[in-house]
Order: C-alpha cells, then sequence, then structure tokens
C-alpha cells in the first residue's frame, strides 16, 4: 500500500494469543500523513461448522462459559455456539474442524464443505474464521463428546432441531456471531427444512 509506510510492532503480552501495539504512519484520502497507533490481538485463524441432520431436523451446537462474555454480562456468560477451535500451525482449516468435531462434540464426519470466510472483529483482531457446514447420523456418534482435558475444555453438547436454534437466536439466546452467521447460512440455502 502506497499510503503506508513505517510500521513498528511493540509486543505487550504473548500468553495465550500475542497483543501488539504497532505504529504507522497512514496518507488519509486530503494527502495529509498521520501516525497512528493500534492493539491487535493475534490468536492465529479459527474454524467453524454447523453439523445438521436432514432426517431428523436437527443440528449439533455448544455451550461452555466464556470469560470475555462474562466480564461484558454474567449473565450470558454461557455461550451456544458452532463447533469450533483455533487452527494450529500445519494444519488446514478443514482437518482441524474435522478433528474439533470429534472432541467437542463426538461425532466422526469425514467431509465437511466451507462456505465461507470472515474475520471476525476486523478492527482488533487478526483472526479469520472459515465457516463450514456438514451432514451428520447417529451412526456417526463415537463418544460423548465434551472437550479435552488438556484444552480445559468442559463443552456441553446439544442436538436441538433447527427451528429451535432459529428462535434461540432471533431471542437472543445465541448471541455468537460464527453460529449466527452458520445458521443464517442454513435458513438462507434451506439445509434443514
Amino acid at each position: 500500500m502506497q499510503n503506508l509506510k513505517n510500521i513498528t510492532h511493540n509486543t505487550l503480552s504473548n500468553e495465550w494469543a500475542t497483543l501488539h501495539r504497532i505504529d504507522y504512519d497512514y496518507q488519509f484520502k486530503n494527502g495529509a500523513w498521520k501516525r497512528l497507533s493500534r492493539e491487535t490481538y493475534n490468536r492465529g485463524h479459527g474454524t467453524a461448522v454447523l453439523l445438521y441432520n436432514i432426517e431428523k431436523r436437527t443440528i449439533i451446537l455448544t455451550k461452555q462459559f466464556r470469560m470475555p462474555i462474562h466480564e461484558t454480562n454474567p449473565n450470558e456468560s454461557q455461550s451456544i455456539e458452532a463447533c469450533a477451535g483455533a487452527i494450529d500451525q500445519n494444519d488446514s482449516p478443514q482437518s482441524t474442524i474435522i478433528r474439533e468435531i470429534e472432541e467437542e462434540v463426538g461425532y466422526r464426519v469425514e467431509h465437511v464443505e466451507h462456505v465461507l470466510s470472515a474475520y471476525s472483529s476486523p478492527g482488533a483482531l487478526t483472526e479469520k474464521m472459515y465457516l463450514f457446514v456438514a451432514q451428520y447420523n447417529d451412526r456417526m456418534k463415537v463418544n460423548e463428546g465434551g472437550g479435552l482435558d488438556k484444552e480445559d475444555e468442559d463443552i456441553e453438547v446439544l442436538e436441538i432441531p433447527f427451528s429451535q436454534a432459529i428462535h434461540m437466536m432471533d431471542n437472543h439466546e445465541i448471541i455468537d456471531a460464527k453460529t449466527i452467521m452458520l445458521l443464517q447460512y442454513a435458513q438462507i440455502h434451506n439445509l434443514v427444512e
């Protein structure tokens, strides 16, 4: 970009993810240059899937405690979400979500369909979410799910009618952006009627 120069990074935190302060010179449309500073939170990229069963007209979601939500509103800290996970450096979004499906909800699927990719909060997060849909059936169930102890996961698996999930979204019981995008995708494309 010709209107961007002198970029410097200062690491503010490097724990679960990396928080940088990035200083840079930016040229505005009026031609003026200005020194700006922004913080970016880098936790890598993520992936999520909406599992759906056409015959039963159900979907599988997860429910788990989320500290950032708790900090904003303790009454909403148990978040209902699509199965999701962070993409490890050497993994693909597809292999990551197939592994996460088995770990989190206990189903072994072989095929997922990529439907869209989006930045979850581009003003502050570097994370790009890769969103998938996949069909499931009862024969694919291999365990109870719930996540991995070594990752400190405590996940409740929810198999609910698709119509109920839409109602929960409309009533603000489902407030997770990636899950809302996937539910709306399923609704628009009539995946589960």
